[in-house]
Protein backbone atom coordinates (compact mmCIF):
# COMPACT_ATOMS: atom_id res chain seq x y z
CA UNK A 1 0.00 0.00 0.00
CA UNK A 2 1.42 3.10 -1.20
CA UNK A 3 2.06 6.08 1.85
CA UNK A 4 -0.69 9.09 1.40
CA UNK A 5 0.89 12.65 1.60
CA UNK A 6 -0.48 16.15 2.49
CA UNK A 7 -3.82 14.65 3.64
CA UNK A 8 -3.72 16.83 6.49
CA UNK A 9 -3.49 19.83 4.13
CA UNK A 10 -6.18 18.41 2.38
CA UNK A 11 -8.47 17.99 5.17
CA UNK A 12 -8.19 21.53 6.32
CA UNK A 13 -8.63 22.93 2.60
CA UNK A 14 -11.80 21.08 2.65
CA UNK A 15 -12.79 21.46 6.25
CA UNK A 16 -12.00 26.10 6.79
CA UNK A 17 -12.57 28.08 3.91
CA UNK A 18 -12.35 31.95 3.92
CA UNK A 19 -12.25 34.77 5.71
CA UNK A 20 -13.89 37.49 7.56
CA UNK A 21 -13.86 40.93 6.78
CA UNK A 22 -14.84 42.48 10.17
CA UNK A 23 -14.01 45.86 11.16
CA UNK A 24 -13.29 45.54 14.93
CA UNK A 25 -10.71 46.91 16.79
CA UNK A 26 -7.33 45.12 16.19
CA UNK A 27 -6.42 46.21 19.49
CA UNK A 28 -8.73 43.48 21.03
CA UNK A 29 -6.73 40.62 22.18
CA UNK A 30 -3.23 42.34 23.03
CA UNK A 31 -1.73 41.60 26.51
CA UNK A 32 0.84 42.68 28.60
CA UNK A 33 2.41 43.30 24.12
CA UNK A 34 1.51 39.78 23.46
CA UNK A 35 -0.24 39.76 20.00
CA UNK A 36 -0.59 35.86 19.23
CA UNK A 37 -2.28 34.29 16.67
CA UNK A 38 -3.66 30.86 16.24
CA UNK A 39 -4.48 29.39 12.59
CA UNK A 40 -6.57 26.11 13.82
CA UNK A 41 -9.36 25.29 15.70
CA UNK A 42 -7.64 22.78 18.02
CA UNK A 43 -4.64 25.52 18.95
CA UNK A 44 -7.68 28.57 19.47
CA UNK A 45 -9.78 25.94 21.71
CA UNK A 46 -5.87 25.41 23.41
CA UNK A 47 -5.69 29.01 24.07
CA UNK A 48 -8.65 29.32 25.64
CA UNK A 49 -7.92 26.95 28.28
CA UNK A 50 -4.85 28.55 28.87
CA UNK A 51 -6.80 31.98 29.05
CA UNK A 52 -4.52 33.48 26.20
CA UNK A 53 -5.89 36.24 24.25
CA UNK A 54 -5.85 36.09 20.75
CA UNK A 55 -5.88 38.91 17.72
CA UNK A 56 -6.45 36.27 15.28
CA UNK A 57 -8.55 33.41 15.15
CA UNK A 58 -8.83 30.06 12.20
CA UNK A 59 -12.54 30.68 10.00
CA UNK A 60 -14.21 27.87 10.34
CA UNK A 61 -17.67 26.38 10.39
CA UNK A 62 -17.22 25.19 14.23
CA UNK A 63 -18.19 27.62 17.08
CA UNK A 64 -14.75 29.12 18.23
CA UNK A 65 -14.72 29.81 22.02
CA UNK A 66 -16.61 32.77 22.86
CA UNK A 67 -13.27 35.18 24.77
CA UNK A 68 -12.36 35.01 20.80
CA UNK A 69 -15.89 36.92 19.39
CA UNK A 70 -14.00 40.03 18.53
CA UNK A 71 -10.72 38.80 17.27
CA UNK A 72 -10.15 39.05 13.47
CA UNK A 73 -10.37 35.85 11.25
CA UNK A 74 -7.69 35.13 9.11
CA UNK A 75 -8.61 32.63 6.89
CA UNK A 76 -8.69 28.61 6.69
CA UNK A 77 -5.30 26.76 8.07
CA UNK A 78 -3.88 25.59 4.57
CA UNK A 79 -4.10 29.30 3.27
CA UNK A 80 -4.61 32.26 6.09
CA UNK A 81 -5.24 35.31 4.20
CA UNK A 82 -1.44 36.91 4.59
CA UNK A 83 -2.62 40.70 4.21
CA UNK A 84 -4.79 40.18 7.32
CA UNK A 85 -2.27 38.63 9.03
CA UNK A 86 0.29 41.33 8.58
CA UNK A 87 -2.34 44.29 9.67
CA UNK A 88 -2.68 42.35 12.80
CA UNK A 89 1.37 43.51 13.86
CA UNK A 90 0.74 39.78 15.47
CA UNK A 91 4.42 38.75 17.65
CA UNK A 92 3.40 34.91 17.12
CA UNK A 93 1.56 32.57 14.82
CA UNK A 94 0.99 29.18 15.83
CA UNK A 95 0.30 26.45 13.10
CA UNK A 96 0.75 23.10 13.49
CA UNK A 97 3.77 20.32 12.68
CA UNK A 98 1.59 18.50 10.09
CA UNK A 99 1.18 21.61 8.09
CA UNK A 100 4.59 22.96 8.02
CA UNK A 101 5.80 21.62 4.91
CA UNK A 102 2.75 23.65 3.06
CA UNK A 103 3.07 26.72 4.67
CA UNK A 104 6.72 27.18 5.54
CA UNK A 105 7.22 28.75 1.86
CA UNK A 106 4.50 30.70 1.78
CA UNK A 107 5.60 32.45 5.06
CA UNK A 108 9.69 32.42 4.38
CA UNK A 109 8.62 34.57 1.44
CA UNK A 110 6.95 37.57 2.79
CA UNK A 111 9.50 37.26 6.00
CA UNK A 112 7.05 36.17 8.64
CA UNK A 113 8.44 34.18 11.73
CA UNK A 114 5.80 31.09 12.19
CA UNK A 115 5.53 28.66 15.58
CA UNK A 116 4.58 25.20 14.75
CA UNK A 117 3.10 23.10 17.75
CA UNK A 118 2.94 19.53 17.15
CA UNK A 119 -0.19 18.41 18.30
CA UNK A 120 0.45 14.89 16.17
CA UNK A 121 -0.39 12.63 19.47
CA UNK A 122 -1.42 12.91 23.15
CA UNK A 123 1.94 13.29 24.43
CA UNK A 124 2.79 16.19 22.15
CA UNK A 125 -0.04 17.84 22.72
CA UNK A 126 0.66 17.48 26.58
CA UNK A 127 4.09 19.19 25.89
CA UNK A 128 3.24 22.10 23.88
CA UNK A 129 0.55 23.05 26.20
CA UNK A 130 3.04 23.27 29.25
CA UNK A 131 5.72 25.15 26.40
CA UNK A 132 2.71 27.48 25.89
CA UNK A 133 1.87 27.77 29.69
CA UNK A 134 5.36 28.49 30.48
CA UNK A 135 6.08 31.35 27.69
CA UNK A 136 2.88 33.63 28.71
CA UNK A 137 3.00 33.28 32.21
CA UNK A 138 -0.14 30.58 32.41
CA UNK A 139 1.78 27.38 33.83
CA UNK A 140 -1.29 27.16 36.67
CA UNK A 141 -3.40 26.60 33.78
CA UNK A 142 -1.08 24.05 31.55
CA UNK A 143 -0.87 22.15 34.49
CA UNK A 144 -4.21 21.76 35.50
CA UNK A 145 -5.26 20.50 31.84
CA UNK A 146 -2.35 17.67 32.09
CA UNK A 147 -3.05 16.67 35.29
CA UNK A 148 -6.93 16.35 34.49
CA UNK A 149 -5.54 14.09 31.29
CA UNK A 150 -3.11 11.62 33.18
CA UNK A 151 -6.25 11.19 35.24
CA UNK A 152 -8.19 10.07 32.75
CA UNK A 153 -5.59 8.06 31.12
CA UNK A 154 -4.66 6.48 34.47
CA UNK A 155 -8.23 5.68 34.97
CA UNK A 156 -8.31 4.09 31.04
CA UNK A 157 -5.35 2.04 31.44
CA UNK A 158 -6.48 0.45 34.81
CA UNK A 159 -10.06 -0.47 33.19
CA UNK A 160 -8.20 -2.43 30.07
CA UNK A 161 -5.89 -4.23 32.55
CA UNK A 162 -5.72 -7.83 32.03
CA UNK A 163 -8.39 -7.30 28.91
CA UNK A 164 -8.07 -9.26 25.32
CA UNK A 165 -6.98 -6.38 23.33
CA UNK A 166 -9.07 -6.16 20.30
CA UNK A 167 -7.78 -5.38 16.91
CA UNK A 168 -8.63 -2.52 15.14
CA UNK A 169 -8.83 -1.08 11.64
CA UNK A 170 -9.28 2.83 11.39
CA UNK A 171 -10.69 4.72 8.10
CA UNK A 172 -10.04 8.43 7.48
CA UNK A 173 -12.46 9.50 5.23
CA UNK A 174 -12.86 12.56 3.37
CA UNK A 175 -15.65 14.05 0.73
CA UNK A 176 -14.72 11.41 -2.06
CA UNK A 177 -12.20 9.32 -0.85
CA UNK A 178 -10.61 7.63 2.24
CA UNK A 179 -7.60 6.48 3.59
CA UNK A 180 -6.30 4.02 6.75
CA UNK A 181 -4.61 5.48 9.90
CA UNK A 182 -1.70 3.80 11.91
CA UNK A 183 -1.12 4.10 15.05
CA UNK A 184 1.11 6.89 14.20
CA UNK A 185 -1.94 9.32 13.77
CA UNK A 186 -3.65 11.13 16.86
CA UNK A 187 -6.49 9.07 16.26
CA UNK A 188 -4.39 5.91 15.88
CA UNK A 189 -2.76 7.25 19.48
CA UNK A 190 -5.88 7.33 21.25
CA UNK A 191 -7.08 3.66 20.16
CA UNK A 192 -3.47 2.59 21.79
CA UNK A 193 -3.92 4.27 24.92
CA UNK A 194 -8.31 2.83 24.96
CA UNK A 195 -6.59 -0.83 24.81
CA UNK A 196 -6.95 -1.28 20.75
CA UNK A 197 -4.42 -2.85 18.51
CA UNK A 198 -3.94 -1.11 15.54
CA UNK A 199 -3.88 -3.91 12.52
CA UNK A 200 -1.58 -1.84 10.65
CA UNK A 201 2.18 -1.76 11.42
CA UNK A 202 5.47 -1.11 10.13
CA UNK A 203 4.45 2.24 8.69
CA UNK A 204 6.65 5.38 9.56
CA UNK A 205 3.61 7.66 8.25
CA UNK A 206 0.42 8.75 9.55
CA UNK A 207 -1.70 7.37 6.75
CA UNK A 208 -2.12 5.30 3.85
CA UNK A 209 -3.54 4.13 0.49
CA UNK A 210 -6.37 1.79 1.16
CA UNK A 211 -6.35 -1.77 0.00
CA UNK A 212 -9.38 -3.80 0.48
CA UNK A 213 -7.90 -6.92 -0.75
CA UNK A 214 -4.50 -6.27 1.71
CA UNK A 215 -7.50 -5.07 4.67
CA UNK A 216 -9.19 -7.95 4.49
CA UNK A 217 -6.16 -10.24 5.46
CA UNK A 218 -5.77 -8.39 8.49
CA UNK A 219 -9.39 -8.99 9.89
CA UNK A 220 -10.07 -6.82 12.63
CA UNK A 221 -12.15 -7.02 15.25
CA UNK A 222 -13.32 -3.56 15.07
CA UNK A 223 -13.74 -1.28 12.13
CA UNK A 224 -13.20 2.54 13.05
CA UNK A 225 -14.68 4.66 10.31
CA UNK A 226 -14.10 8.66 11.17
CA UNK A 227 -15.35 11.27 8.92
CA UNK A 228 -13.49 14.73 7.89
CA UNK A 229 -14.65 18.11 6.14
CA UNK A 230 -18.07 17.37 5.56
CA UNK A 231 -19.50 13.97 8.24
CA UNK A 232 -22.41 13.62 7.05
CA UNK A 233 -21.67 13.11 3.39
CA UNK A 234 -18.12 11.29 4.86
CA UNK A 235 -20.70 8.98 6.39
CA UNK A 236 -22.97 8.28 2.96
CA UNK A 237 -19.78 7.25 1.15
CA UNK A 238 -19.12 5.18 3.89
CA UNK A 239 -22.32 2.92 3.96
CA UNK A 240 -22.29 2.95 -0.18
CA UNK A 241 -18.56 1.42 0.11
CA UNK A 242 -19.48 -1.11 2.47
CA UNK A 243 -22.69 -2.01 0.70
CA UNK A 244 -21.59 -1.97 -2.76
CA UNK A 245 -17.99 -3.69 -1.96
CA UNK A 246 -18.35 -7.31 -1.75
CA UNK A 247 -15.15 -7.77 0.28
CA UNK A 248 -16.88 -5.75 3.16
CA UNK A 249 -18.84 -8.77 4.14
CA UNK A 250 -16.31 -11.38 4.62
CA UNK A 251 -15.07 -8.65 7.62
CA UNK A 252 -15.28 -10.18 10.83
CA UNK A 253 -16.29 -6.83 12.37
CA UNK A 254 -18.84 -6.22 9.88
CA UNK A 255 -20.64 -9.93 10.23
CA UNK A 256 -20.24 -9.07 14.12
CA UNK A 257 -21.99 -5.51 13.55
CA UNK A 258 -18.56 -4.13 15.32
CA UNK A 259 -18.50 -1.05 12.83
CA UNK A 260 -18.42 2.32 14.34
CA UNK A 261 -18.49 5.83 13.17
CA UNK A 262 -16.27 8.39 14.93
CA UNK A 263 -17.63 11.73 15.96
CA UNK A 264 -15.78 14.60 14.30
CA UNK A 265 -16.20 16.92 17.46
CA UNK A 266 -14.23 14.25 19.16
CA UNK A 267 -11.70 12.51 16.70
CA UNK A 268 -9.79 14.84 15.20
CA UNK A 269 -7.13 15.07 12.39
CA UNK A 270 -4.29 16.55 15.46
CA UNK A 271 -4.59 16.66 19.56
CA UNK A 272 -7.12 18.67 21.13
CA UNK A 273 -8.84 18.99 24.22
CA UNK A 274 -11.41 16.64 23.23
CA UNK A 275 -9.11 13.71 24.17
CA UNK A 276 -10.38 12.67 27.53
CA UNK A 277 -13.99 12.36 25.86
CA UNK A 278 -12.84 10.67 23.15
CA UNK A 279 -11.01 8.15 25.54
CA UNK A 280 -14.20 7.19 27.00
CA UNK A 281 -15.95 7.02 23.61
CA UNK A 282 -13.29 4.31 22.49
CA UNK A 283 -13.32 2.62 25.70
CA UNK A 284 -17.20 1.57 24.93
CA UNK A 285 -16.45 0.71 21.96
CA UNK A 286 -13.58 -1.03 21.93
CA UNK A 287 -14.57 -3.42 24.68
CA UNK A 288 -18.37 -3.49 24.18
CA UNK A 289 -20.35 -6.66 25.52
CA UNK A 290 -21.74 -7.97 22.13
Amino acid sequence: MRKAIGLFGLLCSIMLAGCSEGQEDVQIGEQDGDRVVATTVALTEIMDALEIDLVGVPSSYKDLPKRYENAKEVGNPMSPDMEMLLSLKPTEIYSVTTLKYDLQEMFDERGIDMTYANLESVDAMLDEILKIGEKYDRMEQAELIVAQFEEKAAEIEKAVEGKEKPSVLILMGIPGSYLVATEHSYIGDLVKRAGGVNVITGEDVEFISSNTEHLQQTNPDIILRAAHGMPEQVVEMFDEEFRSNDIWKHFNALKNGRVYDLEEELFGTTGNLAAAEALDVLLTMLYEEN
